[in-house]
């Protein structure tokens, strides 16, 4: 069976030059165990491979049941470069909480 994302955790995104910085962190121990097995880096970075030009790293972050995501190159050069609509790239924590990730019964 397969959920998003957002049915698990919530997100907070912040940048620096052309790099995203995504926080996400499960609503439980349960969300934060799915998570640690679905949303690897390699799946962010398939996922979100149509709007950045750089690599994820994914930084566990088991004490708060949450990972940080850096995502480079995903600003089109940062805020005082970029012509994209959103220049921080807040709206990448919405496109990552909708990917759908599997779940067992």
């Amino acid at each position: 069976m397969g959920i998003p994302v957002h049915e698990l955790a919530h997100a907070r995104a912040g940048d620096k030059g052309d790099t995203s910085n995504i926080g996400v962190f499960g609503y439980d121990d349960d969300s934060y165990q799915i998570l640690k097995k679905e949303l690897t880096a390699a799946r962010v970075e398939n996922e979100l491979e149509e709007i950045i030009e750089g690599s994820v790293t994914r930084y566990d972050l088991p004490q708060l049941n949450g990972f940080n995501f850096v995502l480079e190159g995903a600003l089109a050069g940062g805020v005082t470069t970029s012509v994209r609509v959103d220049t921080h790239g807040k709206s990448l924590s919405y496109a990552l909480l909708d990917i759908v990730v599997d779940v067992e019964k």
